[in-house]
């Protein structure tokens, strides 16, 4: 397991000393909200992804790939009763598959973990059984696609504060099995899998199968470490499922500045890993 770290985190910081900041560190990977780069993935020109990627190797790190997918756009929604609205998030979803196959080319393959509370949160008229299938549409012509571009998408439960669609990884499961592409599989993040009834090496263990990417951090919105969890059976979890993909970190309250939540995160999950070796 290799550490990444969230881009978002480092905010205004200029994109070299926040890349020279997260390798001091000891991280190896590097995650990228899309809204840091632009507003529109279509308005993130060919010369912007090159020279973002060419930072970014160039300081040592690997691109994991995207997160907050539909976070910041506008007209794109997942669960919509509107197939007007579906079909357009659909083509939006091909484009940030050429944007995460731009960041990653030469790479080992991008994942994209689709989060996104607030375009994908179901209306009141919406079941869940409607949601998952409006999903599934939107989804479920992406696989050539994403098979073209190298990328995965990993699909993300959300705790009920977040919203009120795939709130435990059973649900996003159940998602996921309506997809044929083997290019889908699922996202789990510690500060969502807090608010399940299931301890979260259980949830591990029993989503192992499918787990494609892994985010790190806490219920209190901050870093491995700056709260109450405890990562050393997390991790040893994930020993034990023979998981081999990024530990990525991704706060939320940024108030403690990045120096200290990157280095506070990537210091816990190293005793971690040291822990459970």
């Amino acid at each position: 397991m290799r550490i990444a770290i969230c881009n978002e985190t480092f905010g205004d910081m200029p994109l070299e000393q926040a890349v020279e900041m997260a390798v001091s560190l000891g991280y190896t990977g590097w995650e990228v909200a899309p809204f840091m780069l632009g507003s529109d993935a279509n308005a993130i020109t060919s010369e912007q992804r090159r020279r973002y990627r060419q930072i970014v190797r160039a300081a040592g790190l690997e691109i994991v790939g995207l997160h907050w997918l539909l976070a910041k756009t506008e007209g794109h929604h997942l669960t919509t009763a509107d197939a007007a609205t579906r079909a357009r998030t659909s083509r939006y979803f091909e484009d940030l598959i050429r944007l995460c196959g731009d960041l990653c080319e030469d790479g080992p393959g991008g994942v994209m973990v689709l989060g996104s509370p607030q375009q994908r949160n179901r209306s009141d008229e919406i079941t869940t059984a409607m949601a998952i299938e409006n999903a599934a549409d939107v989804l479920g012509g992406l696989g050539d696609t994403l098979e073209k571009h190298d990328v995965r998408i990993a699909l993300e439960p959300l705790g009920p504060q977040e919203g009120n669609f795939l709130n435990t990884a059973d649900e996003a499961r159940s998602l996921r099995e309506r997809l044929t592409s083997p290019r889908f599989g699922l996202h789990l993040d510690v500060k969502a899998m807090s608010s399940e009834p299931e301890d979260i090496p259980t949830i591990i263990r029993k989503h192992a199968d499918w787990l494609l990417h892994f985010h790190a951090n806490d219920p209190n919105r901050r870093g491995p470490g700056m709260g109450d969890v405890d990562f050393t059976p997390i991790i040893a979890a994930l020993r034990e499922v023979g998981y081999q993909g990024w530990l990525s970190v991704e706060v939320f309250d940024y108030e403690p500045g990045p120096q200290r939540l990157a280095g506070e995160s990537i210091a816990t999950l190293q005793r971690a890993l040291a822990e459970t070796a």
